[in-house]
């Protein structure tokens, strides 16, 4: 069955070969003024003879060139209506220098005397200092891109991976920043709390009463009650729509800003990249470290108001394929500056990871 088919393609080839050299050649002899019949001979023995001459393998290019469409298959990314948490901290990207921001630290606020009848008042100074921070930076690895690639691909292979470099990029800086912004074990003023709904083989599910929590957790910080914002891994927003009604009736509604809805006090996101926890100690894996059996994923809670995030210099690496004489390929990478954290470790965050059960 396949030599048939190879066979079929053969001729097929063969024939529209020839079609095409013959009327070439004639229309190239009508014009010199020879007969039309000699000009497709002639174009067909010129075939022939280009056949015998070009370099072996320059006639696939060719084919590859017409078998591609140029669509591309990309890679799956976060959506940017998922990332509508981070568009809402606020960007100090003005103040960057040479890649490191300075911040102000207050160091409190003033006691507030009612009624006072003793004098004279108390002198009570306000400490402040300077908090100088250096942005992150992050670096791809490089992609080669040889020049055969850019001959015979149907589609802007350069242009294609300097995108695919920038979004992995812009993914990377947006798992860093909430893994930032997650506190780095449970206290009092940064609260790691733990799910109490129903088992289901290994974990508790994430409920209301859950979210009722983390809503006393911020009251008990004093934080404002605007900009409170929740930013839920899929396992607590699935368990949230097998139990929650209202919660179910709102997912999807608003796909601009990626807000599922407001819900006890907080804006409420969904978002993949969250970090993971010791279900045990309740401490937050470093960054980049290999999850275990003993580690849940977290939902963070923030206070926008107490957020930084700041995106520094860009630097793009390109070595060209005209200087590499043994492969003929060019190399291509990114490096970003750029830092998304917490302005303070106290009363403006609070993590919720799934309690541990039995299997």
């Amino acid at each position: 069955m396949k030599f048939f088919k190879y066979l079929f393609t053969a001729v097929l080839a063969l024939t529209a070969s020839v079609a095409l050299n013959s009327v070439a050649g004639a229309t190239l002899a009508c014009v010199a003024g020879f007969s039309p019949a000699a000009g497709a001979v002639a174009g067909n023995v010129a075939g022939l003879l280009a056949s015998a001459v070009l370099p072996h393998g320059c006639a696939c290019a060719t084919v590859f060139t017409e078998i591609w469409t140029g669509e591309m298959i990309k890679a799956f990314r976060t959506a940017a209506e998922s990332l509508g948490w981070y568009d809402r901290i606020k960007s100090y990207d003005q103040y960057v220098d040479n890649d490191v921001i300075h911040f102000t630290e207050l160091g409190g606020d003033p006691d507030v005397l009612v009624n006072n009848t003793t004098y004279p008042l108390n002198i009570q100074e306000l400490k402040d200092a300077d908090k100088p921070i250096s942005l992150d930076y992050f670096d791809t690895t490089a992609t080669p891109v040889t020049d055969d690639e850019l001959h015979a691909c149907s589609y802007d292979k350069m242009a294609s991976v300097q995108e695919r470099h920038r979004e992995a990029l812009k993914e990377k800086c947006m798992q860093k920043a909430i893994h930032a912004i997650a506190p780095a074990e449970n206290k009092t003023t940064s609260p790691v709390l733990v799910t109490t709904g129903v088992a289901d083989g290994t974990r508790k599910k994430f409920t209301t009463t859950d979210l009722l929590a983390l809503k006393r957790k911020f009251d008990d910080m004093k934080i404002p009650k605007k900009d409170r914002v929740l930013v839920m891994c899929s396992d607590h927003v699935n368990d949230l729509l097998e139990t929650d009604q209202k919660f179910k009736e709102h997912y999807n509604i608003n796909q601009t800003e990626g807000k599922i809805c407001r819900l006890y006090g907080f804006d409420i996101y969904e978002y993949d990249g969250t970090p993971y926890y010791n279900a045990t100690t309740k401490k937050k894996l470093a960054w980049g470290a290999a999850t275990a059996d003993t580690d849940m994923q977290a939902s963070v809670a923030f206070y926008v108001g107490r957020m930084m995030k700041a995106n520094g210099s860009v630097q793009f690496y390109h070595s060209e394929a005209s200087k590499d004489p043994l492969y003929h390929r060019n190399l291509v990478n990114f490096r970003k500056w750029g830092i998304c954290l917490p302005l303070s470790d106290k009363n403006c965050t609070a993590a919720v990871i799934s309690a541990k059960t039995a299997n």
